[in-house]
């Protein structure tokens, strides 16, 4: 009995490792998103744990925002002992470690562009360890200054109306606040008759009076910067108009009336000029 139980407790023990699984690819990256200013370079922080053999391979991709991890592009490449960088941040991109075989798998992208903004995938794949999908998402924002916003108005600007006045930045990120102020030495307009709003950068002016207008300034904010516009508003009073035209229509009546009397006085001295005069005989008189 003792000879058959060997043998068997040999071959349960060898089939336990035989299926006992490779160990799992663990990749770690940072849980929150990095951000990078324009034009400095980005490091991307991926490190991972597996045993390092000749199938180990690592692959960097980017993801545009707002596009599925299907949709990636790839950035560089490592296998079989070499680099490959490749797609249209190629020149840009490198490794912390190269070879990055010690754990760090670290990207640096040089010169960041407003376009780096996205979704980077770093990729560790290790036969025979496939117990996970070896995958970390790093989100990454590239930090720039506003642009120079455009200053527009729009609505019924006199007295009494109301008009919209609007501030947009077409580049900043973070997406910038924005703030209206009124300038110059003119009456400030009431603030219940100013509503603006700091994300969309419209100031709304309602109950319009000769206090609102002058120039108004506009400044785009966000922690990189600031830029700013200005736009100058001319507020019209409609009463003032009536009684310009009124004047007006009196003045006009009264030349015409005199070019009629003056027309009418000629008519008439042209009339008796050209009468014919009377003639009288010495026989007619009695």
């Amino acid at each position: 009995m003792a000879r058959l139980l060997g043998p068997l407790l040999c071959g349960a023990l060898l089939g336990l490792i035989c299926m006992t699984p490779g160990r799992a690819v663990e990749v770690h990256v940072p849980a929150e998103p990095l951000s990078a200013p324009v034009g400095k370079t980005a490091e991307l922080t991926c490190s991972y744990s597996t045993s390092v053999t000749d199938g180990f391979a690592l692959e960097w991709s980017f993801v545009q925002p707002g596009k599925p991890i299907t949709a990636s592009q790839p950035i560089l490449y490592f296998t079989s002992g070499r680099l490959y960088p490749t797609g249209s941040k190629a020149k840009r991109a490198s490794l912390l470690q190269n070879p990055p075989t010690g754990g760090v798998a670290t990207l640096k992208l040089n010169d960041a562009h407003p376009l780096d903004t996205g979704t980077y995938l770093c990729r560790v794949n290790n036969p025979p360890d496939f117990y996970t999908n070896g995958l970390g998402l790093i989100n990454l924002t590239v930090l720039e200054p506003p642009s120079s916003p455009l200053c527009s108005q729009t609505g019924q600007i006199s007295v009494g109306g109301s008009a919209a006045l609007r501030c947009s930045s077409f580049e900043g990120a973070p997406r910038p606040v924005y703030n209206w102020v009124h300038l110059g030495s003119s009456p400030t307009p009431s603030p219940g008759s100013m509503v603006q709003d700091e994300v969309t950068g419209q100031l709304i002016l309602t109950n319009l009076s000769l206090a609102s207008l002058g120039t108004y300034r506009c400044v785009a904010t966000n922690q990189m910067g600031s830029a700013s516009c200005e736009l100058t508003l001319s507020v019209t009073d409609p009463s003032k108009g009536r009684v310009a035209g009124t004047v007006i229509g009196v003045l006009l009546g009264v030349l015409f009336l005199s070019i009629a009397v003056f027309c009418l006085i000629r008519f008439q001295k042209e009339r008796r000029r050209k009468r014919p005069k009377e003639t009288y005989w010495g026989s007619d008189l009695r």
